[in-house]
Order: C-alpha cells, then sequence, then structure tokens
C-alpha cells in the first residue's frame, strides 16, 4: 500500500530545514528589522512633532505676549498724543480768551469814551434844544 522510502524522507527533511533556515536569513530576519526600524522612525517623529507642538505653544505664548505689549504701548501712545493735542487746544483757546478779553477790554474803554463825548456834545447843545423847545411852546 504505501510505501515509506527513508531516504526521500530525509532528503525533504532537510531540504525543508534548509529552505525555512534560508527564508529566515534572507527573507524574514529583513523584513522584521525592516518593520522595527520603520516603528522606531515613527516613534521618533511622533516625539519630533510632540516637541515641535510643544514649541510651537511657546512661540504662540510668545507671540501673543508681543502683541499684547504691542497693543498697551500703541494705546499708550495714542493717550500720550490726545493728551498733547488736548493741551495745544487749551493753551490755544486760553490765547484766544485773553486776545478776545482784550479786545472787549478795548471796546469797552471807547465806548466809555465816546459815551462821554456824546454826554458832553448834548449838555454843550443843551441851550439850543431848550431854545428850540421854548419857541415850539410858545407857537402853541
Amino acid at each position: 500500500m504505501l510505501d515509506l522510502h527513508l531516504p526521500l524522507m530525509l532528503f525533504v527533511t532537510v531540504l525543508f530545514l534548509t529552505l525555512l533556515v534560508l527564508l529566515n536569513n534572507m527573507l524574514f530576519k529583513p523584513l522584521i528589522k525592516f518593520m522595527d526600524d520603520r516603528d522606531a522612525s515613527i516613534a521618533k517623529d511622533l516625539e519630533a512633532a510632540k516637541s515641535f507642538s510643544s514649541n510651537t505653544d511657546e512661540l504662540n505664548a510668545k507671540a501673543d505676549d508681543i502683541i499684547s505689549e504691542a497693543k498697551n504701548e500703541a494705546a499708550e501712545i495714542r493717550q500720550k498724543a490726545i493728551n498733547d493735542e488736548k493741551t495745544l487746544a487749551a493753551s490755544k483757546v486760553e490765547t484766544k480768551q485773553n486776545e478776545i478779553t482784550k479786545e472787549y477790554e478795548s471796546f469797552v474803554e471807547k465806548l466809555s469814551l465816546e459815551k462821554e463825548k456824546l454826554k458832553n456834545e448834548l449838555l454843550s447843545q443843551m441851550p439850543l434844544f431848550k431854545e428850540s423847545l421854548k419857541a415850539k411852546f410858545s407857537k402853541l
């Protein structure tokens, strides 16, 4: 029925073991080494990405600090400019008020002089008015 050939079985076993050793050395070990290297590379890249992520967080925080400092500085400059302009405007207003006050005082002085002059003229013309009034009353 079934004949067993011992030399053939030994040859197939040796061939199988030889093939297993060759495949192990030429295929499986390089494949496992490649997969281990790839895993190590992926882990290394993940660590680098995490460090870059933390680095970007620091840079974002620094950028936010710089922006807030710039906004504060701009607000201070704006406020200083506003205060300077208010001071300048106040001094101009004060100067103009002083000019107007001087002109007003000059006007009041001229007005009082004209009033005195008119009063003196009217007083000097008073006898003529009395005469003209007497003449008018006498005609009535």
